[in-house]
């Protein structure tokens, strides 16, 4: 499965969606993707399971890429 997070760069950086970036995952489950960035600084604020039409969606998107961790 595909997964998009949706984070801020430091865990003590106040939530602002304008400074929100996004990265897209692939794993089993969230808490899968929770234990593969827990080695990141990232505050992460939701873990989103992205499937169908809106993977098909976000595949189109200059912003799509597939991290390895």
């Amino acid at each position: 499965m595909i997964f998009k997070v949706y984070f801020q760069e430091g865990t003590f950086e106040v939530p602002v969606r304008e400074r929100t970036k996004a990265i897209y995952l692939e794993a089993e489950t969230e808490r899968e993707v929770r234990r593969r960035l827990a080695d990141r600084n990232y505050n992460i604020e939701l873990v989103q399971k992205v499937t169908g039409a809106y993977l098909d969606y976000e595949k189109q998107s200059e912003n799509y890429v597939l991290e390895t961790v």
